[in-house]
C-alpha cells in the first residue's frame, strides 16, 4: 500500500480561512462572521496558538488583490 505525501495544515488553519473568505464576501453578513471568529477563537485557545505567520512572498504563488484608486 502507498502512503500518500501529505503537507500539514497550519493549527486553524480551516477556521482562519473560513473567517477571511465570510470577510470578503458581499453582501457581509456581520452575524455569521462573527460567529467564524469565535470558532477560530476558541481553536486558538484549544491549541494554545502564541502568533500566526504568513510565508514569504516569493515562496508560494500569489496573486495581488486589485489595487482601489
Amino acid at each position: 500500500m502507498e502512503k500518500e505525501a501529505t503537507t500539514p495544515r497550519p493549527v486553524c488553519a480551516q477556521e482562519a480561512l473560513a473567517l477571511l473568505n465570510c470577510a470578503a464576501e458581499n453582501p457581509y453578513d456581520r452575524d455569521k462572521c462573527l460567529a467564524l471568529l469565535d470558532a477560530l477563537r476558541e481553536c486558538i485557545a484549544q491549541k494554545k496558538v502564541k502568533k500566526f505567520s504568513l510565508a514569504e512572498a516569493g515562496s508560494t504563488s500569489t496573486t495581488e488583490a486589485p489595487r482601489s484608486k
